[in-house]
């Protein structure tokens, strides 16, 4: 399908008639709204129960969906493992739903910028509670706010794990259906991404993943540590 030129035509369509018409928002795991695609949220499942991580981070909450879907997949992989949620404001509804759900106890959060110092340093002490780290970078998706993401958080992820980066699809949608965001097709992850995989011999793009996915929100955005 990836040597298939027509599939990137047929990506960019649907994402941008999906985007127009809120498509992501559409579906819930466990109960709880999950704003993700689909096709991604199989995917991710299926890396956090082949890579068996002791930790997930996520940056960006919202409802708190991606949090659960993570959760419950270490959950059934047993074991100590964890998943830690970072957010700059953490609505009170996603607050109350991580709180009282019954994979509650799986769930930290960190309220703040996830690349601010602070923050980081929170992050570095519950990485040194374990031995396997993947990472999911879904929020704030201006170019620079994303590379600097990619440049503390790519120090997390374990040799053999991913790095996720959402939303990347955002370098191939019309700018009438960002509804005024910040970012933009150059202003965007994928710029992040290209450049960092230009600069950082750890990590490669996970062909095994991108070159299987069409409808999803992070075309190329999955990256595997190498070294």
């Amino acid at each position: 399908m990836a040597a298939d030129p027509e599939s990137t035509t047929i990506r960019r369509d649907w994402m941008t008639f999906a985007t127009r018409h809120g498509y992501s928002y559409n579906f819930s795991w466990l109960g709880v709204p999950i704003i993700q695609h689909p096709e991604d949220v199989v995917i991710i499942q299926e890396l956090l129960w082949n890579t068996r991580p002791d930790l997930v981070i996520e940056t960006g909450i919202a409802h708190g969906g991606s949090l659960i879907l993570s959760a419950s997949i270490l959950k059934l992989l047993g074991g100590d493992r964890e998943v830690l949620g970072i957010d700059i404001d953490i609505r009170a509804h996603a607050r109350s739903t991580l709180a009282t759900h019954p994979l509650a106890s799986a769930i930290t959060t960190i309220e703040g910028d996830s690349i601010a110092p602070s923050v980081i340093e929170q992050v570095s002490q519950v990485c040194s509670r374990h031995e396997r780290v993947l990472v999911i970078l879904d929020s704030n998706h201006t170019c620079d706010h994303v590379a600097t993401e990619l440049s503390l958080y790519g120090q997390f992820v374990s040799v053999g794990s991913y790095l996720v980066v959402m939303d990347t699809i955002i370098r191939d949608l019309p700018a009438e259906v960002l509804n005024d965001r910040p970012w933009d097709a150059v202003n965007s992850p994928w710029t992040a991404v290209s450049n960092f995989l230009s600069a950082d011999d750890r990590y490669v793009a996970a062909t095994e993943i991108n070159e299987r996915l069409l409808a999803t929100a992070a075309p190329g955005g999955y990256l595997r540590r190498v070294s």
